[in-house]
């Protein structure tokens, strides 16, 4: 506390308006945020490859369920299963192979054929495409497969 020497009242001058004191931090106070914000950090990196690795699998199962539908529409349709997964394309069912998510590629599917009886094969039926799988062999977030979907 000060005394002003006009008014002769005490007055208290704050710690900001003091001379020879500088405003700003501790080096204390910016290790504790700069910790802070690591753990922040570190809490959201592994959320974050997760979430990437989520998105590819529902990819994949979105792209799995949509081929395997046009496998059985071009089976309703035809009265057989298409040969390839091309014939899908030849036919105008689809556009393109989407790519395999877990792959990054188109030609790794996994063509999974039709069983047919002993009287199919003497009769000369070709087995067709009847489903389609990854052709990746990492393993799921369940800990399954991903060429087992």
């Amino acid at each position: 506390m000060k005394q002003n020497t006009k008014t002769g009242k005490n007055r208290i001058i704050s710690p900001s308006l003091r001379q020879g004191t500088e405003a700003g931090f501790t080096l204390i106070e910016i290790m504790i945020v700069f910790t802070l914000i690591g753990i922040l950090v570190a809490m959201g990196i592994p959320q974050y490859k997760y979430a990437a690795k989520r998105a590819r699998e529902a990819t994949l199962k979105e792209n799995l369920f949509i081929m395997r539908k046009l496998l059985n529409q071009y089976c309703l349709d035809k009265g057989e299963y298409p040969p390839s997964l091309k014939t899908l394309i030849d036919e105008e069912y689809l556009l393109k192979i989407p790519k395999d998510p877990i792959t990054q590629s188109n030609q790794t599917w996994i063509e999974v054929e039709e069983t047919l009886t002993d009287e199919e094969l003497l009769s000369g039926q070709v087995p067709g495409i009847s489903d389609v799988r990854s052709g990746s062999e990492d393993i799921s977030l369940d800990g399954t497969p991903y060429n087992t979907w």
